[in-house]
Parts: structure tokens; C-alpha cells; sequence
């Protein structure tokens, strides 16, 4: 039989009412009284659990804040998470927010139009100090906070939800050494912005291993395109022309539709080694064309439905911080592209 509000209650010592509004997430319990109740409600199994995630008893209403654009992983990450939502009966409703761009400005402007209900707020933005401001704002509002793909961790988060970047990164100048079989020679590299961690972390654990492994290659250039298309298209034309031997091309964000069409146009005798990040259909159709090596995924699926678990989860424990978990990268060769 199912524990009750006032089993609850009788387990930790505390009335019905006080039990009730800690369930509820209604103010007038103290935060020692918000242990107790969601301790004993752990332990008689009244809370559902995903994923050994802690959900909450009551339907939440969560909101995404997420830089959209044209950015296809976006894109994706976005339907999955409203599909996933949709599917949930403890949520209550789910927004997506899309942001007109990543600066703070965009995220303030955002944050100012989130519902009064919301629970919970998933988020991907910069780590910058304005930033990690108005996720602290977000916080002592009372709602409890995710961050997605790219991690800011000053920020009082709840948890993160994403990929180690560094290592995915690292895997990156592993595969093109590996691929480049010891020849000598430089390489390119196509940065989304280093605003975001994660596309630092990227070019940090990428860099790394070069330096460790693989001295005889050395990255010419490294461009940063603000994830935008045509100037990755003029950039890699740029790169391929000064450089006709150039070994390699390493795509650390969005902005791989430029590097393609360069490759595709340019077709040079010698096709550079391309590794870039993330499945989506452009990604795809460049994996079976040949035009692309090999891509490092971040599961845009996995990260949408780790996204909501973790905000009901974090919704539902008194804990301010939940246990860290990295969602595992892909490797998408043209061999074994999965099916969608």
C-alpha cells in the first residue's frame, strides 16, 4: 500500500499541514522541516522515481531558455525536450523560450517573460559574469535551475546536463591523429564562441592532446564565427586557399554548413580530415557524401530527456545540488549512422 500525507507525518513528527505544504512546494515550512518531510517521504516510497532521480508529487511547470536561432542542434533539442515533456504526466506545462542570440541581454529579456508558475528553468547561455547574475536572480525567485550543454558553474544549478566537453574535445585530436596517421602538417580550427564553456573546453582538451600526443600537427588557424555559417564558409575557403595541404579541419560548435560547402565547392586534391560535433539532418547528408569524417554527438534526445528528469528531480529534493552525471558522446562514422 501506498504511503500516505499522514503517514508522512507521523514518520518525521511534524503535522499534516506542514507535510502538505512541502509536497505542494507552498511557502510557510523552514528549510530543516523541508528536509524532514522530503527524508521521510524518500524513505516510504511516496516520491516516483526515473533514473534514480526523486521526482515530485505534484505536477511542475518547467521552462527552457534556449538560443535557437538557426541552429539545428538547437532545433532538435528543443523538440525533443516539448515531445518528451508532452509524454510526462508530472509536468504540468513546458515552454521553450527561444533567445534572440546569447549575450545576457537576451537571457534578461527572456527570464523577464518566464510564467509565475514555473518550477524549474533549463537554460543554455555563456558563462559570463551577468550571466551567472541572472541565474542567481532566477534561483532566489524560488525556481530551481539546469544548465544544458554548456555548463556555467557558478552558477547556484541545480545540476548539469551535457556531455564532458573537455573529453569530447580530447576525443577529437585523438580521432584526427589517429586518422592523419603521423604525417606533419597544420590543421584548422572553427570555433562557435568562446563565450560558451563549452566550445572553451572543446578547444582546451583539444589543443592538450595535440600538444601530448601528436606534435607534428599544428593548428595554422582557429577562427571564431559566432556559430554563423558564412563567415565559417569564408573562413575555411580562406583556410583551404592559403593552405592547399592543409590536413585537417576541426568544427568545435555550430557552423559546420560553412566547412562543408567550402569543402564541396573547393573540392581540393587532398580532402581535409573533418570532424565536427553533433547528428543532425546536415550532418547526415555530409557523413554520406564524404565530405565529413566522422561526428562527435551529444545525444540531443538524451540531453532533452535528462533535462526535464533532473529539473523534476531537483524540484523535488531539498539537496541544492543533484549528483553529477555525464551524458556519454557518440561516435557517428558514416558506417553506422543510427536511424532517426
Amino acid at each position: 500500500m501506498k504511503a500516505t500525507v499522514s503517514d508522512i507525518a507521523r514518520n518525521c513528527g511534524l503535522s499534516t499541514a506542514t507535510v502538505d505544504r512541502v509536497l505542494n512546494n507552498r511557502p510557510g515550512a523552514s528549510a530543516a522541516n523541508r528536509q524532514r518531510v522530503m527524508e521521510a517521504a524518500k524513505q516510504l516510497g511516496y516520491l516516483p522515481v526515473a533514473d534514480q532521480v526523486t521526482l515530485p508529487s505534484r505536477p511542475a511547470h518547467l521552462e527552457f531558455l534556449l538560443p535557437i536561432g538557426s541552429n539545428a542542434f538547437m532545433r532538435d533539442l528543443a523538440g525533443h525536450i516539448e515531445d518528451y515533456a508532452a509524454r510526462l504526466p508530472l509536468v504540468a506545462s513546458c515552454r521553450i523560450h527561444n533567445l534572440a542570440g546569447i549575450s545576457p541581454n537576451a537571457l534578461q529579456i527572456a527570464v523577464e517573460n518566464l510564467s509565475l508558475r514555473a518550477n524549474g528553468v533549463g537554460v543554455i547561455a555563456v558563462d559570463h559574469p551577468r550571466t551567472r547574475n541572472i541565474l542567481r536572480d532566477i534561483v532566489d525567485a524560488g525556481m530551481r535551475l539546469v544548465t544544458l550543454v554548456s555548463d556555467v558553474p557558478a552558477a547556484p544549478r541545480s545540476a548539469y546536463v551535457g556531455i564532458d566537453n573537455r573529453v569530447a574535445g580530447r576525443t577529437a585530436a585523438l580521432l584526427m591523429g589517429r586518422f592523419l596517421g603521423g604525417r606533419t602538417g597544420h590543421l584548422a580550427m572553427v570555433v562557435g564562441s568562446r563565450s560558451y564553456r563549452g566550445h572553451e573546453e572543446r578547444e582546451m582538451g583539444f589543443r592538450s592532446v595535440l600538444n601530448e600526443e601528436f606534435p607534428n600537427l599544428t593548428v595554422s588557424s582557429a577562427v571564431e564565427i559566432n556559430d554563423e555559417p558564412d563567415v565559417s564558409y569564408a573562413e575555411t575557403m580562406k583556410a583551404l586557399h592559403n593552405e592547399p595541404e592543409l590536413l585537417g579541419i576541426y568544427c568545435v560548435g555550430a557552423g559546420h554548413s560553412g566547412v562543408a560547402k567550402a569543402i564541396r565547392e573547393l573540392r581540393p586534391n587532398r580532402k581535409p580530415v573533418f570532424i565536427c560535433h553533433d547528428l543532425t539532418k546536415d550532418t547526415r547528408g555530409y557523413l554520406v557524401d564524404d565530405l565529413l569524417d566522422v561526428v562527435i554527438d551529444q545525444n540531443a534526445r538524451l540531453i532533452a530527456e535528462q533535462s526535464v528528469i533532473r529539473l523534476l528531480g531537483s524540484i523535488a529534493s531539498s539537496a541544492p545540488y543533484l549528483t553529477r552525471k555525464f551524458i556519454e558522446p557518440r561516435l557517428i562514422f558514416r558506417e553506422n549512422i543510427p536511424v532517426q
